[in-house]
């Protein structure tokens, strides 16, 4: 096992890839090209799959030589046995389900823990936006209009914290970022990406 170039990694992945433990069973839903598994894989040793809708996105996973199920994640998990996996990750998806309370409660079903990583509505750009200009915002992290947006839920990270409370999910971990920094100081403001490690209350 090595470790990875901090250059190589996007900021999201970087902060995911530290969260997970190495020899791990991983689960990525919504894995798009692959990238983040692979330096799992290779650099975590971790034993990894992925789910991706996507075609174009899944003959990539296949050319980095990595295992990936062509599937509609919003379908639900039946496939996967209870805590089959260590981590199961959902990075850059849970705003674009139809269905986002019980893909997120299977996913805790199937893992032991699970990572999730979302855009933040609510950044004070957007609330710029939507306040002076009075228009539906669009920014480097939400960048289509709303006519063209794949994005169902629009959420903050404050709106997330209280799913979990309500849902009897405890947050383990919290990192919240913008362009290349963590996030400190009132990350419901300032921060573009909330990036959440679960596990279920009762477990």
């Amino acid at each position: 096992m090595t470790n990875p170039s901090p250059e190589i990694f996007r900021l999201d992945h970087k902060n995911i890839f530290d969260w997970i433990e190495s020899n791990s069973r991983v689960l990525d839903l919504g894995c798009g090209d692959g990238e983040l598994l692979s330096h799992l894989i290779e650099h975590k040793a971790v034993k990894g799959t992925g789910v991706e809708i996507d075609e174009a996105a899944i003959y990539k996973c296949i050319a980095r030589g990595l295992t990936v199920s062509h599937g509609n994640i919003d379908t639900g998990l039946d496939d996967y046995s209870t805590k089959r996996f260590d981590y199961v990750i959902l990075n850059e998806s849970l705003q674009q389900m139809l269905h986002p309370q019980r893909v997120i409660l299977e996913a805790l079903r199937v893992g032991k823990k699970v990572i999730v990583g979302i855009p933040n509505f609510c950044h004070w750009r957007a609330r710029v936006q939507i306040f002076f200009r009075g228009k539906v915002p669009v920014t480097k992290e939400l960048p289509f209009e709303w006519y063209d947006t794949p994005n169902l839920r629009f959420l903050s990270l404050k709106d997330f914290r209280r799913f979990c409370r309500v849902n009897d999910i405890t947050i383990l971990g919290q990192k919240n970022i913008a362009l290349n920094q963590r996030i400190l100081l009132k990350p419901n403001v300032f921060a573009r990406i909330g990036l959440f490690l679960l596990q279920k209350s009762s477990s």
